[in-house]
């Protein structure tokens, strides 16, 4: 009996193109599967019995814009995969649309476990919670310690202005979802607005850096680092900041927003910060301002996902506790903007 088909791929396909680059690579059917839990991007692993790969492509029907993404998302793996940030390495790129119906790009499989949850990390224990954690901030120092210009990703960004086009954008984006009075969200804009700090040198930023866009093998460290649609060339702090932000308690009662920060033995924000500051040599004693940014961004997203809901355009359940947590998010930007 046929396996059931997988939308967004095609195995028999797959395998005529891969055959044509990359003969040998393959060494019999392909089966595939569809790898839930991504966002934007589809990421399906796909296995001949014996080797297994993972294929990253545009979500179906994908606007043209779109498609850049995987080039960026290839070109920056591939850049990094010889240095000592732990990403898989990059087998081949496709921006043929006539194979999958889209561009697409197939990287090695790594093995190890995405941690989403506190509930997830609790069998660690609280010393090897505390050790994972703290090796991502390991791993985020290596990865902004990468010179672009010598790994071929000195034009991946445009650094210069990058804090004031990333509020201004996201301002935009809240603009583009207003339906109801959110106190405190234009106050937290425009004091973010008014403190803009002056960057540090750019470099090669993630741009959703945090636990579960990584995996961790059994030693409790980091064996890859995935997801990288967001990179750029930018400000090392945002991703900094969102780490911070996502490593501080959210207690929201029934909230659908996963955290890992309630685990035992799970580091402070504080304490990664200072780690960072430590390991790179940055000063970070801004790092409020970026932490603050972070949580209004969360809340710009997050209300316009509400948006959608309310439009009726959303599909699968918690969509309709989502918009109780913009306020709480815009709250702590605030906080963490006036108070440090």
């Amino acid at each position: 009996m046929s396996p059931a088909p997988t939308p967004g791929l095609d195995p028999e396909r797959l395998r005529d193109h891969l055959d044509r680059v990359l003969p040998g690579l393959v060494g019999g059917r392909l089966d595939a599967r569809l790898i839930e839990g991504g966002r934007s991007n589809l990421t399906y692993t796909v296995t001949d019995g014996t080797g297994r790969w993972v294929v990253r492509r545009p979500p179906l029907g994908h606007v043209l814009a779109t498609a850049h993404d995987m080039k960026r998302e290839y070109r920056v793996i591939a850049a990094l995969h010889p240095t000592a940030v732990p990403v898989p390495e990059a087998l081949l790129l496709c921006e043929d649309e006539s194979v999958l119906g889209a561009p697409f790009y197939v990287m090695e499989q790594v093995t190890g476990t995405p941690y989403r949850t506190a509930e997830q990390l609790a069998p660690l224990g609280p010393e090897r919670t505390r050790a994972a954690v703290l090796s991502l901030v390991d791993t985020l120092v290596e990865l902004h310690a990468v010179d672009p210009g010598a790994v071929g990703l000195g034009d991946f960004g445009r650094p210069e202005g990058f804090l004031d086009r990333q509020l201004r954008r996201w301002g935009k984006q809240l603009d583009a979802s207003r339906n109801r009075e959110l106190p405190g969200i234009d106050e937290l804009q425009a004091g973010l607005g008014r403190s803009l700090p002056v960057s540090p040198a750019p470099t090669v930023i993630h741009g959703d850096y945090r636990l579960d866009n990584v995996l961790l093998g059994a030693d409790d460290r980091i064996n890859a680092v995935l997801d990288w649609e967001m990179s750029t060339l930018g400000d090392p702090l945002t991703d900094l900041g969102l780490l911070a932000m996502y490593s501080a308690p959210l207690a929201v009662t029934g909230s659908p927003i996963s955290t890992t920060a309630g685990a035992a033995g799970h580091p402070t924000p504080g304490e990664l910060i200072e780690r960072y500051a430590a390991g790179s040599g940055r000063d970070t004693t801004g790092i409020s301002w970026y932490t603050a940014f972070a949580w209004f961004k969360l809340a710009v997203i997050l209300e316009g996902i509400h948006y959608r809901y309310t439009l009726n355009q959303t599909v699968g359940p918690g969509f309709d506790r989502i918009g109780a947590l913009v306020p709480v998010f815009i709250e702590h930007g605030l906080t963490t903007l006036q108070e440090g």
